[in-house]
C-alpha cells in the first residue's frame, strides 16, 4: 500500500530537473531562431534587400520549422527518437555557420532553412518530454517550457542592439557557441527520455490504437484552435517583423531605440506566458484562451494611433496578454489527442504558427505595395477573432 500511494505520489509531481533542461533547451533554439529577425535591419542595409525580401526569410524560416513540425511529431509518436533532441540543435549550429558568411539572399535562404529544419525536429519532441515531466501540472509545466522559447524570441532586439550593429552580419558566428552548449543539454535530457519511454511503453501501445476514434467535435475544435492560432500568429508576425521599421519611419527613431521597444513586446509576453499556464490549470484552457485572445484587441487596436510616450505600456500590456494563452493552446490540443502528443504539439506549435509565417509575406508586401502603416492598421483587427473561442468545447 504505501509503495503504491509512493508510485502515486511520484506521478503528480513535476520532474523540475528535466522540466528546467528542457526550457533551457527550448531558450538556446527559439534564440538562434531569433537571429534571423535580429539581422532584417542589418540585411535589409547590407543587401538591399525589400520587405517583401525580408518577409521571404521569415517564411522560410517559419514554414521550415513548422510544416515539418506535425509530420515530424507523427512519426516520433510512433517511434520516438530521444536522439532528435541534439540532432536537432546540430542542425541549427550549421545554419548560424552559413548565416554568418552569407554572400547573397538565397545563401541566407539556405542558411534559414538548416536553423528552421532544426527546430522543427527539437519541437515535437520538446513537447513530449514537458508532458512526461509534467505530470498533473501540465499548463505550468507548458508554461515553463514556453518561457524558454518566448525568451529565445524575445533576446531578438538585444542581439541588434548589441551584437549585429556593432559587429554586423558575422556577428551570427557567436551562435556556434550557442547550438553547442544545447547538444550537451539536450543530450543530457534525451538519456532521461529515453528512460521514460520505456516506462510507459504499456500506456502508448493504449493510446495508438484510441487515436483513431476522433470524432467530428474534436476535429471541429482542432480546425478552430488552428485558425485562432493563425489570426494571433498574423498579429504577432505583423509586430515581431515590421513593427521596429514603422517605429523608424513614423516616430524618427534610430535602430537600437525601436530594439527596445520590440524588446518590451517579446519580453512581456514571456512573463505572460508563466503567468497563462497556472491561470489556466485553475480557471480552465477555454477560458483562458478566449480571455487572452479577445483581450488584446483593445490595445491593438489603438497600437497605430498612440503618441510615442504611450506606445512602450502599450507594448507591453498587449504581448503579456497576447502570449498568456501561448502554452494553454499546445495543452488544449493535446489533451484534444492524448494518444498522439507530439502531433498535436507540432499541429499548434508548428502548422498553425508556420502558416503564420505566410503572413510575413503577405505583410512584407502589403508594406511594399501600400504602407507601413497601412499594415500596422490591418494586424490591429487580427486579435477580434478571439470571439471565435466561444465555439471551442469546454473541458470535461
Amino acid at each position: 500500500m504505501q509503495a503504491s500511494v509512493e508510485q502515486r505520489t511520484n506521478m503528480q509531481t513535476v520532474v523540475y530537473p528535466i522540466l528546467i533542461a528542457i526550457s533551457i533547451g527550448h531558450l538556446l533554439n527559439d534564440a538562434m531562431q531569433a537571429v534571423v529577425p535580429a539581422l532584417f535591419p542589418i540585411l535589409e542595409s547590407s543587401m538591399r534587400l525589400s520587405y517583401t525580401q525580408i518577409g521571404w526569410i521569415a517564411f522560410t524560416l517559419n514554414m521550415t520549422s513548422s510544416i515539418l513540425q506535425p509530420v515530424v511529431g507523427l512519426f516520433s509518436d510512433r517511434n520516438p527518437f530521444p536522439s532528435f533532441l541534439p540532432l536537432g540543435m546540430g542542425a541549427s549550429l550549421l545554419g548560424m555557420i552559413g548565416l554568418a558568411f552569407a554572400p547573397n539572399f538565397f545563401f541566407v535562404l539556405l542558411s534559414v532553412l538548416l536553423i528552421g529544419l532544426g527546430s522543427a525536429i527539437f519541437h515535437p519532441e520538446g513537447s513530449r518530454v514537458v508532458y512526461l515531466a509534467a505530470r498533473a501540472r501540465r499548463g505550468f509545466a507548458q508554461s515553463i517550457y514556453q518561457l524558454g522559447g518566448n525568451t529565445g524570441n524575445a533576446l531578438a532586439p538585444l542581439f541588434t542592439a548589441l551584437i549585429f550593429v556593432p559587429f554586423g552580419q558575422k556577428g551570427a558566428g557567436w551562435f556556434v557557441i550557442v547550438a553547442a552548449l544545447g547538444m550537451v543539454v539536450l543530450f543530457w535530457v534525451s538519456k532521461w527520455y529515453a528512460v521514460q519511454l520505456h516506462q510507459v511503453n504499456e500506456r502508448r501501445k493504449e493510446t495508438i490504437g484510441e487515436k483513431k476514434q476522433i470524432s467530428k467535435r474534436i476535429i471541429f475544435a482542432l480546425g478552430l484552435l488552428v485558425l485562432l492560432v493563425f489570426a494571433r500568429s498574423w498579429y504577432y508576425a505583423g509586430i515581431s517583423n515590421y513593427y521596429q521599421f514603422y517605429l523608424m519611419k513614423y516616430y524618427g527613431i534610430s535602430i537600437r531605440q525601436a530594439q527596445l521597444y520590440l524588446f518590451v513586446f517579446m519580453i512581456a509576453g514571456a512573463i505572460g506566458t508563466v503567468f497563462g499556464g497556472p491561470l489556466a490549470d485553475r480557471f480552465g484552457r477555454r477560458n483562458l484562451i478566449f480571455a487572452s485572445t479577445l483581450g488584446t484587441a483593445p490595445f491593438a487596436l489603438i497600437l497605430p494611433y498612440v503618441p510615442l510616450h504611450f506606445v512602450l505600456p502599450i507594448v507591453f500590456v498587449t504581448g503579456f496578454i497576447l502570449s498568456s494563452s501561448f502554452a494553454t493552446f499546445v495543452v488544449y490540443a493535446q489533451e484534444l489527442l492524448p494518444g498522439n502528443v507530439g502531433m498535436a504539439s507540432g499541429l499548434i506549435v508548428g502548422l498553425a504558427f508556420g502558416m503564420g509565417a505566410l503572413g510575413a509575406v503577405a505583410l512584407g508586401k502589403i508594406a511594399d505595395v501600400y504602407t507601413l502603416k497601412a499594415l500596422m492598421v490591418m494586424c490591429s483587427f487580427l486579435p477580434l477573432f478571439g470571439v471565435l473561442t466561444f465555439w471551442l468545447p469546454k473541458e470535461a
